[in-house]
């Protein structure tokens, strides 16, 4: 089909007629939108749909973003009936690759499995980036894939490929206590990029602590960046994008990557750029401050600076099972703006607690996507990347 356009086209969600230039986003495991949040402001681009199963922090997103419809499970979306967009963006649920959790690993069956279906989405739509958002277990947690029909251990580990087991053994340990077998565990993270070079996207990664944008907590994440260097083997996205035909890949696109400031910005993030105007600020705790916080002083000051707002109570106490963490502090924690959880009413407390804590730190994700995009490491943090093919 190469060279093709398909017209009249009809999707589930049809683009609303407008003249906003911003590039679009379709958002996955979307959660309450922190990832969103960045995405829009360092790309000034649009959430136009989500994929969200949890019904409560569905509803999270869906305040913020009313005129996004929810697509709803990932595994039973049509993507050949999806409107097509720039960025697609999410974090696959990290149960599985944690280093709290089972470390099941990704495959087929476990919830971080769920990485298969994001890449199919990726496959169908042939955005022009991907953003991908996990915890610091992906660069560790092993990644199992199921054997091809027809496939065998010797194919897909063949003997003249790696030197023998002697040799090996002469030239590193093995870590892995693998004996003489030459083969190296596939990690998740190498099975991500894998997949995404794989699906012609040159991709970059970067592990990024919160605490490196002021946060006064450390919640290490691995954010990748990918984007389209090759064209579709089929020639073109199938489907023509706002009802205007396309052949191969634009060098207009190209244009908007990392958004120029004369574009309609989006306000919903708007709050970002004063956020990172204080990173870095020198700040110190008053005397009040150290009374009421003591060695958490200087962090709950910085991050204060930072957010322009006080810390909430940390606690909601409670007679029978004890203090509980407040929601409004974690919100605060995770550099929200006040309300952005807490002020949805359908939530219970519980709710709102796990919305935030499975949640995306803005701040955090915007840094790493800048650092990222213009190639600059912020101390501290590592990096690396992979080309597609």
């Amino acid at each position: 089909m190469s060279g093709t356009t398909v017209t009249g086209a009809r999707f589930m969600h049809e683009p609303k007629a407008s003249s906003d230039s911003r590039l679009r986003i379709g958002s996955l495991f979307s959660g309450y939108g922190g990832l969103d949040l960045a995405v829009e402001h360092v790309f000034n681009a649009k959430t136009v749909w989500f994929s969200e199963l949890n019904e409560p922090v569905a509803r999270v997103f869906a305040r913020h973003w009313p005129d996004a419809p929810n697509l709803g499970d990932i595994t039973a979306i049509d993507w050949s009936q999806v409107e097509p967009v720039d960025i697609l963006i999410g974090g696959f649920p990290c149960q599985d690759v944690s280093t709290v959790g089972k470390r099941a690993g990704i495959a087929p069956g476990t919830r971080s499995g769920l990485w298969a279906h994001m890449a199919a989405a990726i496959d169908a739509l042939q955005p022009e980036w991907v953003v991908i958002e996990n915890v610091r277990g992906l660069l560790s947690s092993p990644a199992t894939r199921p054997a091809e029909v027809g496939d065998d251990h010797e194919q897909r580990n063949p003997r003249d490929a790696t030197p023998d087991g002697a040799t090996l053994r002469d030239m590193e340990p093995d870590p892995w206590h693998l004996g003489d077998d030459a083969a190296r565990p596939l990690r998740a993270l190498g099975a991500v990029l894998g997949d995404l070079a794989d699906l012609r996207l040159d991709a970059r990664w970067i592990g990024l602590p919160a605490s490196l944008v002021g946060a006064p907590h450390h919640r290490l994440r691995i954010f990748i960046l990918a984007r389209r260097t090759l064209p579709h083997p089929t020639g073109n996205r199938l489907f023509a994008r706002r009802g205007e035909p396309r052949s191969g890949a634009s060098p207009a696109r190209d244009d908007r990557a990392l958004a120029p400031d004369h574009r309609l910005r989006t306000p919903r993030a708007t709050w970002l750029t004063e956020q990172e105007s204080r990173v870095g600020d020198a700040v110190v705790p008053d005397r009040r401050t150290v009374q009421r916080w003591g060695r958490y002083a200087d962090a709950i000051t910085r991050w204060e600076h930072i957010t322009g707002r006080a810390a909430p109570a940390p606690a909601l106490l409670n007679d029978a099972d004890g203090p509980r963490p407040a929601p409004a502090f974690v919100e605060w924690l995770m550099g929200l703006p006040t309300g952005w959880v807490t002020d949805i009413d359908e939530l219970t407390q519980n709710q709102r607690i796990t919305a935030l804590g499975n949640g995306v730190l803005p701040l955090q994700a915007a840094s790493a996507l800048r650092g990222l995009g213009s190639r600059v490491t912020p101390a501290g943090a590592s990096v690396g990347g992979v080309h597609g093919r």
